[in-house]
């Protein structure tokens, strides 16, 4: 099976070790990126023998799917590209963005900002149905790229609600940190949004597609979002900020969400935490309560008295040094369901079956997340 990964930064990185590790699949990996000298560079760094331009691996016959490791922005065009092209499609979340893609190319950062919350809403999900409805027409498949409902605790937590015959009721679900590894990620021009869409996206992608699947085993219909509430911040700490906080993504955002069921689930992200990583989900039903922890992970923990000691080891995501006690995760894309996720999609194309995580799912995301913001902003519950 031949995998196109189109870009050549931190996901990049993270999913040629994935790929890499698939099993009972056998997998020919390809790089490819706009520019060719930066596709040739990360080649060399992880040993792969084929680089291409995106033409080129557009035109290769042989490309079975390509995995978008690429600005949020650049999802729906390189998508519809691959799906006309006849190729299938990995996309990681957010599935798509408003990144003031009806306004004038010279727009500035501010101005993107300042688009009323309803507008973008509505012209990021119609991105996503575009995309969602290109795969569809050219009968290829739309992977959405959430992680989360591939990581070990929730698939098992999901695997025993199954068996418990209970219904969730509560969730509450939350990935903090220090902030975003993108050059970009402080400008809506690249990311449309902040830490609500960047981290809030793994717990409400998770929570929609937990009830989604409730919903069809127990009552034979996806169990849906009737309403979003929310409400989000920018840091006025001078540390953390980098231009006008008025024009800014937020540091700091969390919503409400009321399930057509009588369910709710709550969901925050933050770049206010310092330590590493914490993404975390509790799920409590009536007759089970689960704490699904992918970062941190105790099973290991670690001692060293000054930084360095563990050579150019990672302990976790956001910890940068060794020095002082730490928790190491053993495998960390095996906790967080980066390496589940490939391996998935791999299975998936290589028995002819349906994504597990599709394009509507990201699609609907994309839908609850614009309407936080418009919460947000109007101070007022949405319905969906």
């Amino acid at each position: 099976m031949k995998v196109a990964i189109i870009g050549t930064g931190f996901l990049a990185r993270t999913r040629v070790r994935c790929w890499r590790r698939v099993f009972g699949v056998s997998i020919e990996l390809v790089v490819a990126a706009r520019d060719r000298a930066k596709a040739e560079a990360f080649a060399r760094a992880h040993q792969l023998q084929s680089v291409c331009t995106i033409d080129e691996l557009l035109a290769d016959r042989s490309v079975l799917l390509v995995d978008l490791c690429v600005a949020n922005r650049a999802h729906r065009e390189l998508c519809l590209r691959a799906a006309a092209a006849g190729k299938h499609v990995l996309c990681t979340k957010p599935l798509t963005v408003y990144s003031g893609q009806d306004l004038d190319e010279r727009a500035t950062a501010a101005e993107v900002a300042t688009v009323p919350r309803a507008t973008m809403l509505a012209r990021a999900v119609e991105d996503a149905e575009a995309m969602v409805a290109a795969c569809t027409r050219a009968g290829t498949q739309l992977f959405y790229g959430e992680n989360w409902c591939f990581a070990p605790a929730i698939v098992r937590a999901e695997a025993l609600a199954s068996a418990s015959g209970s219904a969730i009721n509560e969730m509450r679900g939350w990935e903090s940190h220090s902030g975003s590894h993108s050059a970009y990620a402080r400008d809506w021009r690249h990311t449309g949004g902040g830490a609500l869409l960047r981290l809030g996206a793994h717990p409400i992608g998770t929570m929609l597609w937990l009830k989604q699947r409730e919903g069809e085993r127990l009552h034979g219909r996806a169990t849906r979002v009737n309403t979003v509430t929310a409400e989000v911040r920018e840091s006025s700490d001078p540390t953390q900020s980098g231009s006008s906080v008025a024009t800014q993504p937020e540091s700091w955002g969390a919503c409400t969400l009321k399930f057509d069921d009588g369910s709710v689930g709550v969901a925050y992200g933050s770049d206010h935490m310092l330590g590493g990583m914490q993404s975390h989900l509790t799920l409590l039903g009536g007759a089970f309560r689960f704490e699904c922890a992918l970062s941190p992970i105790d099973t290991l923990r670690a001692y060293a008295p000054r930084d360095g000691v563990f050579g150019n080891e990672s302990i976790m995501e956001k910890v940068d040094g060794h020095a002082g006690w730490s928790t190491p995760i053993p495998d960390e894309g095996w906790g967080s369901g980066q390496q589940g996720l490939v391996q998935s999609v791999a299975e998936t194309l290589s028995r002819g079956e349906a994504a597990v995580c599709d394009g509507a799912l990201g699609a609907e995301v994309v839908r609850v997340v614009y309407a936080a913001y418009l919460s947000a902003a109007e101070g007022r519950r949405i319905a969906l």
